[in-house]
């Protein structure tokens, strides 16, 4: 069981990274981040700060609000968030500072790179749902709100995407007068990573299942 555990923290941080490469393709393609990122990178360009930090300082935030809204209910194992937080943090500033570098030239480029990071989000998201160990603090606060409100947590969750989008961009209009951060990317991610990340669960639920020396044909796989 303990290699079992390991092998699915390795698969889910596997994961963690893919994702964090997906965001630094999408500062990089200066489209916009996805909903989730949207927030961090906003305040990045306001304050001298990195991306990953102010991604860890969110979700800390995000924890928080999560025990002041489960209270007696809620689960200490939950606290597991908070390295995650700060191991993801740390990802996204080097996966930032490793492709410093790269440039577009064109805006078909800038669209190649937004491509590239919409896809490896979708694909570090479906690997942690595999993975089924930890959420990242942003699900975990959806869950918590569903779990004391009538909600879906599908619906819950497009909620809590355009709340972070709508205070990333009034963050920018007030702050610096102008829109910053949110733009046609933006919208592409909210919309695309969620209907990737459903049919490529499956060829990594096989990836998973040998991962930890099951046949395809096991309960995960199907």
């Amino acid at each position: 069981m303990k290699t079992e555990c390991v092998k699915r923290y390795l698969f889910f941080f596997t994961g963690l990274f893919a994702m964090s490469f997906g965001v630094a393709f999408s500062i990089k393609a200066d489209l916009g981040t996805s909903p989730i990122s949207s927030v961090p990178y906003v305040l990045s360009l306001i304050m001298p700060i990195t991306v990953g930090k102010i991604t860890i300082a969110m979700h800390c935030v995000f924890i928080l609000l999560q025990v002041l809204i489960l209270r007696r209910n809620y689960q200490f194992v939950q606290l597991m968030q908070l390295p995650v937080a700060i191991a993801f943090g740390f990802m996204i500033d080097f996966a930032v500072w490793l492709l410093d570098g790269v440039h577009y030239s064109s805006y078909l480029m800038q669209w190649l790179f937004c491509i590239i990071g919409i896809v490896m989000v979708a694909a570090g998201v479906s690997m942690e749902v595999t993975a089924n160990v930890v959420t990242l603090a942003g699900e975990g606060l959806v869950l918590a709100v569903c779990k004391v409100a009538p909600v879906k947590f599908s619906s819950m969750k497009v909620c809590f995407d355009c709340i972070l989008v709508a205070i990333a961009a009034l963050t920018g209009i007030f702050i610096k007068g102008k829109l910053l951060g949110v733009r046609e990317g933006t919208i592409a991610a909210a919309m695309f990573v969620g209907l990737l990340s459903k049919p490529i669960c499956r060829p990594m639920t096989k990836l998973m299942n040998r991962v930890l020396g099951r046949s395809s044909a096991s309960p995960e796989a199907e």
